[in-house]
């Protein structure tokens, strides 16, 4: 049985507690957070402690914090001889521990929409072997979709995550824009946007890219933009055209 603390109360830290608190092989010993009112949520399923003084013994300590806090808080944790792992994507392995690792699940969160982390995979790295089998038995409690990743890969894969989630949430807004402008009810673009993703993920997204740009139609292409009166939207559809037509 594997004893946890989680620091943090945000997004990763909600949907991590939830994951591990069906586990059969893990307790939630703690969940700890400056704010008391962010800790209500967790407070009637474990303890919950707002004073790092106040943290028990645990194998593994999940740090889930914002990237620039994630360091400062650490070096805070008063039990230096036990297994130190954070959540996130793009800071390296810390060196704040005799056991440091790193616990980074690739999703995007959102407290009050579920998640099913059997399906999630779980980025592991880890400063020793032993070190890393641990955060293996953590990981392989929640999901089935463990790897090996390093610093220098996890920064890639991080980076390539702001592209297919981030930037393209974004252009889901301009779509939904340019729908509410005309008054057309953006629902009718959901089956659109799950095939595309569905073939995306089973092929490859250079094989399966549509379009007017993919095809050469240029009077398309000069009708769409003649349409487009916001001068940003003009502005990316034009790059993400030519970017398109010549790869």
């Amino acid at each position: 049985m594997l004893r946890i603390v989680i620091l943090g109360a945000g997004n990763v830290a909600t949907h991590l507690f939830q994951a591990f608190f069906k586990a059969e092989n893990v307790v939630v010993a703690q969940v700890y957070n400056r704010s008391e009112t962010a800790l209500k949520p967790f407070s009637e399923k474990t303890k919950t402690v707002v004073s790092l003084d106040e943290l028990e013994e645990a194998d593994v300590y999940l740090v889930c914090a914002k990237d620039d806090a994630v360091k400062s808080l650490a070096e805070k944790i008063p039990f230096k001889n036990k297994l130190i792992a954070h959540t996130s994507g793009s800071v390296p392995l810390l060196d704040v521990s005799k056991k440091n690792g790193v616990f980074y699940p690739l999703q995007t969160f959102s407290k009050e929409v579920p998640v099913d982390f059997s399906k999630i995979p779980i980025c592991l790295e880890a400063s020793d072997e032993n070190s890393f089998k641990i955060l293996q038995n953590l990981a392989g409690s929640i999901s089935e979709r463990n790897y090996r990743i390093s610093t220098e890969q996890r920064k890639s894969l991080h980076l390539a995550a702001v592209f297919v989630c981030n930037f393209t949430n974004y252009l889901y807004r301009v779509g939904e824009e340019i729908c509410e402008e005309n008054k057309v009810p953006f629902e009718i673009l959901y089956a659109l946007m799950e095939e595309t993703a569905r073939k995306a993920t089973e092929k490859s997204p250079k094989e399966t890219q549509t379009g007017p740009a993919a095809r050469g139609d240029q009077k398309t292409i000069d009708q769409h933009l003649e349409q487009l009166k916001n001068p940003v939207f003009k502005e990316i559809y034009t790059l993400l055209s030519q970017k398109i037509a010549t790869t």
